[in-house]
C-alpha cells in the first residue's frame, strides 16, 4: 500500500520558482474553496463561521455573499498593519478568487433542495473544501487574509494557534448568527472534520522546493532496508 509523502514545511516560497507549476495549484484550490462554500450555504444545513458572517451581512446589505467575502478580506487586511504581517500574491488571490467562484457556485446550484440532496451537499461540501485547502494551502503561496489574522494574532500576543483561532471563530460565529447567518449542524460537522481531512490531504499536494527534494531522496537512499523474513523451513 502506498504511503503519503513526508509533509514539507508550509512558508512562504516566492512566486518566481517554478509559477507554471505551482499556479495552476493555487488558483485551482481557491477555486474549489469557494464552490464548496455555495455547496455548503444550498444544504441550508450550516456553513464554516466566516461564512455564516458574510451571509448574514448578505441579508442586511444588498451586496453579494462574494463581494462581501471580498470587502471584509480587505478589512481583515487593515488588522495585519499592527501585526506587521505582510500580504503576499496568494493573499490577494485568496480575496479575488474566492468571491467569484462562490457567486458563481450559488448561481449554479439551486436552492430549496430536498433533505436528501442538501444532507449530500453539505458532506460533498465540507469534503471539497478540505480538499481544497490542502491544494492551494500546499501550493505555499502564503496566507489568506483570515489566516494571516490568526497567524499574526498568536505572534503578537504568545497564545497557541489554536485558542486563538478559537476565539476569532467564535466572534466571527456569534456576530453571524445575530445577524441572520445559517448556523447548524453542518457548521458543527465543519468544525470537526475540515482539520482532519485537510491534514489527510495535505502531504498530497504540498510543494516540495529543490532543497526538500533532495533532502527527500537522501533520506530515501538512507534509510535502511528491512531484511527478508526467515525461510521458515530452515
Amino acid at each position: 500500500m502506498r504511503t503519503a509523502p513526508p509533509l514539507p514545511p508550509l512558508t512562504y516560497v516566492p512566486l518566481a520558482e517554478r509559477p507554471l507549476r505551482r499556479l495552476p495549484q493555487l488558483f485551482t484550490g481557491l477555486a474549489l474553496y469557494g464552490f464548496s462554500l455555495s455547496l455548503m450555504i444550498r444544504s441550508a444545513l450550516g456553513v464554516n463561521p466566516w461564512s455564516v458572517l458574510y451571509e448574514g451581512l448578505a441579508h442586511r446589505t444588498p451586496l453579494s455573499f462574494g463581494t462581501i467575502s471580498a470587502v471584509l478580506g480587505v478589512l481583515v487586511l487593515l488588522l495585519w498593519i499592527p501585526l506587521e504581517q505582510k500580504p503576499t500574491f496568494g493573499t490577494a488571490a485568496n480575496i479575488v478568487v474566492l468571491a467569484c467562484t462562490s457567486d458563481l457556485g450559488l448561481r449554479m446550484v439551486p436552492a430549496h433542495l430536498a433533505l436528501p440532496a442538501r444532507c449530500g451537499l453539505l458532506a460533498g461540501g465540507v469534503l471539497l473544501n478540505a480538499l481544497s485547502v490542502a491544494v492551494y494551502v500546499g501550493a505555499r503561496f502564503g496566507p489568506g487574509p483570515r489566516d494571516g489574522l490568526m497567524t499574526g494574532a498568536a505572534a503578537a500576543t504568545g497564545r497557541s494557534l489554536r485558542s486563538v483561532r478559537t476565539l476569532i471563530e467564535v466572534t466571527v460565529l456569534a456576530a453571524g448568527w445575530l445577524l441572520g447567518g445559517t448556523a447548524g449542524v453542518g457548521t458543527v460537522l465543519y468544525a470537526l472534520a475540515v482539520g482532519p481531512l485537510t491534514q489527510l490531504f495535505l502531504p498530497w499536494f504540498a510543494y516540495r522546493g529543490a532543497a526538500e527534494r533532495a533532502t527527500g531522496t537522501a533520506a530515501r537512499r538512507t534509510r535502511p532496508r528491512t531484511p527478508p523474513p526467515a525461510d521458515s523451513r530452515a
